[in-house]
């Protein structure tokens, strides 16, 4: 219900903006518009993203062709697919999401809009001069995802959890940065964090089984994420919690997070994109983060793990929110 009352205020504004383009603004000369969108792999959370910015500009009134190209995890065929869609010649507007494919389109298409999406620290990853002013012709939304607040839900959970374990790919940027914060919440909250990196899905059970450690973390890590049975397992055989780092995760096994919602994340981007696509500069339009946070718990991962959910947490989460 949230997310169609969201959608139905971005059709509202889209009709505002519809309104000025007839006065002057910026829509394409045929009524309708391309946007190429590069994925860096199939992935649940991803999906909804995409699906969310498309989903607000079809409610919204737009007609739209896109062309969806997906790069399967490599980074080399990223690149690529930035090259051709820099070189198609026709297109208004492209949505990378994730970090590898935001950075390869961003090197490679200089003459109309980027939005990104997913896309964890855009100022660090060199996407953005900065999350105020991107200052060219690339910005989005961010998953910045509360990794502090994340950690206090482990011991709310657990309080006698000392050690947390994180695996997380060589090849993905936005974890090394989450993996940095963890450590310095973890400072804070009196933990220590034990990571290890792996570079292909097939090393996750190997690696998870390999830290010592009394929770494990799973951050926004696509291949992580992508191969969370793995983990969820490891944890399950030794009686151990996990805290994941989005909803959808929540829903495949992991016990508890404090986040976002991919869905809601993309609608927010395809409102942004309308206002692009109307006129607005893409280099004084800020990054913007999801503000609507919500706490997703699964009874029944908690229980498969050995933990109890404190009836306290579950009273705060939505029912909706709440996996049995």
């Amino acid at each position: 219900m949230k997310s169609m009352r969201r959608v139905a205020a971005l059709a509202t504004a889209a009709v505002a903006s519809l309104v000025l383009a007839a006065c002057g603004g910026g829509a394409s000369a045929d009524g309708e518009y391309k946007i190429g969108i590069s994925m860096i792999l199939d992935h649940p959370s991803l999906n909804q993203a995409r699906d969310g910015f498309k989903d607000a500009l079809e409610e919204a009134g737009y007609e739209v062709t896109y062309d969806e190209q997906n790069a399967q995890g490599d980074s080399s065929v990223a690149a690529s697919i930035a090259g051709n869609f820099a070189a198609d010649g026709d297109m208004d507007m492209v949505l990378a999401v994730a970090t590898t494919t935001a950075i390869a389109a961003a090197q490679a298409i200089t003459d109309i809009p980027v939005l990104f999406t997913a896309v964890t620290d855009p100022a660090g990853s060199g996407l953005v001069e900065s999350w105020e002013a991107p200052g060219g012709n690339v910005t989005g939304t961010s998953d910045k995802n509360p990794v502090k607040e994340q950690l206090e839900l482990l011991l709310e959970i657990d309080p006698d959890v000392k050690t947390v374990g994180i695996v997380y790919s060589s090849k993905e940027e936005n974890s090394y940065v989450q993996v940095e914060w963890a450590e310095e919440a973890a400072v804070e909250l009196g933990l220590t964090i034990e990571s290890v990196t792996i570079v292909e899905p097939g090393d996750i059970p190997n690696a998870a089984e390999s830290l010592d450690v009394d929770a494990y973390y799973i951050p926004t890590d696509n291949v992580i994420v992508g191969a969370i049975d793995s983990i969820i397992g490891v944890a399950e055989n030794r009686q151990v919690p996990v805290i994941v780092g989005e909803g959808d995760s929540v829903e495949r096994g992991g016990i508890a997070t404090y986040g976002m919602s991919y869905y809601e994340l993309g609608l927010q981007t395809g409102a942004m994109a309308i206002r692009i696509l109307e006129g607005a500069d893409p280099a004084t339009t800020p990054v913007e983060t999801q503000s609507d946070l919500a706490l997703y718990l699964n009874l029944g991962a908690a229980e498969r793990m050995g933990v109890t959910i404190p009836q306290a947490m579950i009273d705060r989460a939505e029912p909706e929110n709440i996996v049995e």
